[in-house]
């Protein structure tokens, strides 16, 4: 690597500052108005404290409300996870009857198949009795 892929660098995102520009032009006119404003020291005190109080108060509002559009979101992003969640309960669930259901089929054809299965080597034994008997010969062929 090179000393120049080294060398931290700083980024400055712009954007979403609002407030800070709300607080910043809150100050700079605070400012321009002591400079400006013929009044006593006395009166200016009394002025920069009310200003401040109503900043303050204005900040607390704009936290307020952040708080509150905050918490709305948070609200509407639990429901639809919880909305989801209930499609996926919903969906194992219909997947596990449906599986059941299946295995319970599949397990009455195999009963029909092992039950034909037995019929059918029972009626085979008994096609093997039957000639033997009806022609009057033994197994080995000699006459009874």
């Amino acid at each position: 690597m090179s000393e120049r892929d080294e060398v931290p660098y700083i980024v400055v995102e712009r954007g979403g500052g609002q407030f800070g520009s709300f607080v910043l032009g809150a100050l700079l006119g605070a400012g321009i108005a002591l400079l400006l404003a013929p009044k006593s020291g006395k009166e200016t005190q009394e002025d920069l404290k009310a200003q401040g109080r109503r900043l303050k108060e204005s900040a607390e509002e704009r936290i307020r409300d952040a708080q509150k559009r905050l918490e709305e979101r948070l609200d509407a992003a639990r429901e639809g996870v919880q909305t989801r969640l209930e499609g996926v309960k919903e969906a194992v669930e219909s997947g596990r009857t449906a599986a059941h259901d299946a295995r319970e089929e599949l397990e009455r054809k195999l009963e029909r198949s092992k039950a034909a299965y037995r019929a059918g080597i029972e009626a085979a034994r008994e096609a093997a009795k039957a000639p033997a008997e009806t022609d009057g010969t033994n197994e080995e062929g000699d006459e009874a």
